[in-house]
């Protein structure tokens, strides 16, 4: 398997920067994820990783092989990068068997047929598609069909495996069984991967790593799950990754309140109002409790999600977004119809400004 390295990479069509001077190596048998909105560039990285597209500026390196260099005008195609590619469409032949899609890379790489064969069916194998070799597309399900292309990507046993959200067009309980068959095929064959996605959810958890892209195709932050979920480098960060409470606070001889009103937070001493000003919250990181606290609220709206209640709840000038456990609810005796009264406590704060803290506060 192999490295990759993107060194200061962008890319433009006409007077449009889509990527803009990405600079991160992807380690050796690593998952790592591009994650961000559509339109900021994450398939137009993957594009050019593959050798569908040719960088503006900078250089691509598989391995100890320079791929692509605009400078030193070098763009290595790409069937001699060593690297599968697996769609979001599937892009599977409908009028070929399972294994005849499988074995279709081989083929053209003039394997030996007996050889060719042996490889087709123990990857059909590996992707839990055996005893379906003679099936056509249509017969499968868009999971297998999924499966089908992870098949044929790693057939040919590429140092590089290119995910373009593959994932996207399945339903939801095929997405959450699919996203757990990516990660084991990974620990099975120590295959580099690397894809791009905007589904967080999918992303911390089959990634080793996360790079965090904005609209405007820049790195905001690249880290582990953990570390992007629980240590945002800002704001866009923290909304991207998770559902998001963001609240206005101010200083006040050093102690920490709500702008505009009397409600304190906690007190960061040292600090100026251009290191902190912004407040970020979790929804599960607000507690509904039975005693009075400063923080009384209003209850605008109720829904029930399966094991999690979702309320909508007014503070003062400021409406929050608050998620309660539906079983420890219903033991508690503790549901809240829309127009009651609630008091809240918050944990697991946050902090943004200028400069970005992950210092928490107990209140």
């Amino acid at each position: 398997m192999a490295e990759v390295r993107l060194n200061h990479i962008s890319k433009s069509y006409n007077q449009h920067r889509v990527v803009e001077d990405i600079n991160i190596t992807v380690n050796n048998g690593e998952c790592l994820t591009f994650l961000g909105p559509s339109g900021c560039g994450k398939t137009t990285i993957l594009r050019m990783i593959a050798g569908f597209v040719k960088p503006d500026q900078g250089e691509i390196w598989i391995g100890d092989q320079l791929v692509a260099s605009a400078e030193k005008r070098i763009n290595t195609p790409p069937e001699s990068r060593k690297i599968g590619v697996v769609f979001q469409d599937y892009a599977v032949w409908p009028h070929k068997t399972v294994i005849d899609n499988v074995i279709y890379p081989l083929i053209i790489q003039k394997v030996p047929k007996d050889e060719a064969n042996l490889r087709a069916m123990q990857t059909i194998k590996q992707v839990g598609l055996d005893g379906l070799e003679q099936r056509l597309p249509y017969q499968l399900s868009g999971g297998q069909q999924q499966r089908v292309a992870l098949a044929r990507a790693l057939v040919s046993q590429p140092e590089i495996m290119l995910l373009d959200e593959p994932l996207s067009n399945l339903d939801a309980n095929l997405r959450e069984e699919m996203r757990f068959e990516i990660k084991d095929l990974q620990k099975k064959t120590g295959v580099t991967i690397i894809y791009v996605n905007h589904d967080r959810e999918i992303a911390l958890a089959i990634s080793d790593r996360i790079a965090v892209l904005d609209h405007e195709g820049n790195i905001r932050q690249v880290g582990t799950p953990a570390e992007i979920y629980e240590q945002p480098a800002d704001p866009y960060v923290f909304g991207f990754v998770g559902i998001a409470n963001f609240l206005p606070v101010e200083l006040r001889k050093q102690k920490v309140f709500i702008k505009g009103t009397n409600l304190r937070l906690g007190s960061l001493p040292g600090l100026t109002q251009t290191q902190i000003n912004m407040l970020g919250l979790r929804p599960l990181d607000i507690e509904l409790v039975p005693g009075e606290t400063p923080f009384q609220g209003v209850v605008k709206r109720v829904a029930l999600l399966g094991p999690i209640i979702e309320y909508r709840i007014q503070l003062g000038d400021y409406e929050l977004r608050v998620q309660q456990d539906t079983q420890e609810a219903l033991n508690n005796g503790q549901l809240y119809a829309e127009g009651a009264s609630c008091f809240l406590w918050f944990h697991n704060l946050k902090w943004f400004g200028k400069q970005s803290l992950e210092e928490e506060v107990s209140l």
